[in-house]
């Protein structure tokens, strides 16, 4: 058998014959012959048989045992009518701009996911820098755009990806399992905008409800760009600032004690009893509760109302939790405990978004959990080098995109 009938059956590259096999010192290049005579721009709108030049170039290939491969043909350049400028054709073993083959890009990414971007360098003979920007050309080749046709629910909610307050704000579709329908970098109300531009109008317009936190920034990108919206106020930081009140009820409890001249070292102990759940509370716990209780402890008064707070959302009919929510309000206002008095003031602002989300029974557990795992993919790439790096890699492992082993062909 002849050693091009031999690479053509092995390589099966698309749209192309192995014409030569060159074996040198630093690997083997193949030569290809390109089956179709046609041009075509990469763009997709135009195709011709004009050549405005000729260069030959090479692409890296996966590697054939112990050495490194790549693929030579020639190049052409056109001129598209329809971009009005000179540009590189489009080749079927290549994404357009990129010196490796698609077979080579979609193992990168394959392993993207599943190892840090060190490793797979390693692993294939590239530089890290060269598997970020394969990263970037496969998700932008797999991103489909009707990925946001079937929006209707969207919970909001931003990561932070670096230090000095660099933030991504992620948008997870809530009827898709959680899936990323949207990533940009920031967390203001601009960048949000960003995302309801890319949307549209009418698929804008088909939003029902807005699972958010309490930051004005998204609220008032959603009021201005989805109006027929409902915004819900997700439960977790609704309580997360039930719990900051009860720790600024014990800092309160603890100076008070020390300006009145008595031992405020119990207050040290209280803490996990008084912000962990219920039902996780262990027996010393236990124990320091029913003492706050039978002393009528002011603590023990702030514990009570961060749970009852909580009880909201277990409500399954509005006009119960609506009822309940009025007197939890009246219930803080009349508390005389500063920091409870104060978020009553925030609650009541929030108040028709906690409704809503009592009522539809929205959260943003899902995108809490997208973003423990969008920071895992941070920590394993031990930071990136850019939010654009970022944003693919979240795409890549979270946006529902499927990237196949070149295998089996």
């Amino acid at each position: 058998m002849r050693v091009s009938t031999a690479f053509n059956k092995m390589l099966a590259i698309p749209g192309a014959s192995v014409a030569t096999v060159e074996f040198s010192p630093g690997g083997i290049v193949v030569g290809l012959r390109r089956r179709a005579r046609l041009l075509r721009c990469p763009c997709g709108h135009f195709t011709t048989r004009s050549v405005y030049d000729r260069s030959l170039r090479r692409w890296r290939h996966l590697d054939l045992g112990a050495s490194k491969l790549a693929l030579e043909a020639e190049i052409r350049r056109l001129w598209c009518e329809t971009c009005q400028r000179v540009r590189t054709e489009e080749v079927p073993w290549a994404r357009p701009g990129s010196r490796c083959s698609r077979d080579l890009e979609d193992v990168v990414a394959w392993l993207a996911v599943r190892a840090d971007k060190t490793t797979v360098a390693r692993l294939l003979g590239i530089s890290w820098a060269t598997v970020a920007r394969i990263v970037v050309r496969v998700v932008t080749d797999h991103i489909d755009e009707r990925r946001l046709d079937g929006l209707y629910r969207i919970g909001v909610d931003e990561v932070s990806w670096r230090k000095g307050h660099r933030y991504v704000t992620v948008v997870a579709n809530h009827d898709a399992s959680g899936a990323v329908a949207w990533a940009g970098e920031g967390k203001s109300a601009a960048t949000l905008q960003r995302f309801y531009d890319e949307l549209g109008p009418e698929r804008t317009a088909r939003l029902e409800a807005v699972s958010l936190d309490m930051g004005g920034a998204y609220a008032k990108a959603t009021a201005e760009m989805a109006p027929g919206a409902r915004m819900c106020i997700d439960p977790f930081h609704v309580v997360a600032l039930a719990n900051e009140a009860v720790n600024a009820t014990r800092r309160w409890a603890w100076n008070e004690a020390r300006r009145s001249g008595t031992d405020a070292r119990w207050v040290k102990h209280t803490r996990w009893a008084l912000v962990k759940d219920p039902g996780n509370l262990t027996t010393s716990q236990r124990l320091v509760l029913d003492e706050l209780r039978r002393g009528r402890n002011v603590l023990f008064r702030s514990w009570e109302l961060k749970e009852a707070l909580r009880d909201v959302y277990r409500l399954r009919e509005l006009g119960a939790a609506h009822q309940f929510l009025d007197r939890w309000l009246a219930r803080a206002c009349r508390s005389r405990i500063p920091a409870f008095v104060k978020l009553s003031r925030t609650i009541r602002a929030h108040r028709a978004g906690i409704l809503a989300a009592v009522e539809l029974g929205l959260s943003n557990s899902k995108l809490e959990g997208l973003n423990s795992k969008i920071r895992l993919i941070n920590h394993r790439g031990y930071g990136h080098h850019s939010a654009a790096a970022v944003i693919s890699m979240i795409y890549l492992c979270c946006g529902g995109i499927t990237v196949d082993l070149p295998t089996g062909r």
